[in-house]
C-alpha cells in the first residue's frame, strides 16, 4: 500500500501531506501529528473529562463554517473510499474471491465486484492504474 504522505490528508483537519507529514491511521482515517497533539491534550484536559466526542461542535459554527466544512468531510469521505479499494485490491492479490468480499462486506458478490473491480485510482492521477483482476 502507498503511504507516501504527499497522497493522503489529514482526516481531522483536512491539511493535504507533505514529504514530512506523520499519521497515526486506522480503517481509512489519518490523523495528522498536529491534530494528534491537539487531541490527546483535549482529552487529558480535566474540563473535558465528562464530554464524549471532542472535535464536533456544531452548536458552535455558523452555518457558513458548516458549509465550509462539506468539502473537506466530502474529500475525507473520497480518501476512505480510496483506502476500502486498496484494500480489496490487496485482499484480491491474495486470491481472495470476491464472493468472500462481498460476503465480509454483507453484499453478493456482483455487488463486490461492481465496486471493487475498477482499478484504484491515487490521489492526484489521471487514472493510470493497473486493472484490477477478476474471478
Amino acid at each position: 500500500m502507498n503511504f507516501e504522505p504527499t497522497v493522503w490528508s489529514c482526516s481531522f483537519c483536512g491539511r493535504n501531506g507533505t514529504a514530512d507529514t506523520r499519521y497515526a491511521g486506522g480503517l481509512g482515517a489519518l490523523m495528522c501529528t498536529d491534530c494528534l497533539d491537539s487531541f490527546c491534550a483535549e482529552f487529558a484536559a480535566p474540563e473535558n473529562a465528562s464530554r464524549k466526542v471532542i472535535g464536533w461542535s456544531d452548536e458552535e459554527l455558523s452555518n457558513i463554517e458548516m458549509l465550509a466544512r462539506l468539502p473537506l468531510i466530502s474529500a475525507t469521505g473520497a480518501q476512505v473510499d480510496r483506502y476500502l479499494r486498496t484494500w480489496v485490491n490487496l485482499i484480491r492479490e491474495r486470491h481472495v474471491s470476491y464472493a468472500e468480499i462481498g460476503k465480509a462486506l454483507g453484499v453478493s458478490r456482483q455487488a463486490a465486484w461492481e465496486r471493487f473491480s475498477r482499478p484504484v485510482e491515487p490521489a492526484g492521477t489521471n487514472g493510470e492504474a493497473a486493472a484490477a483482476p477478476q474471478d
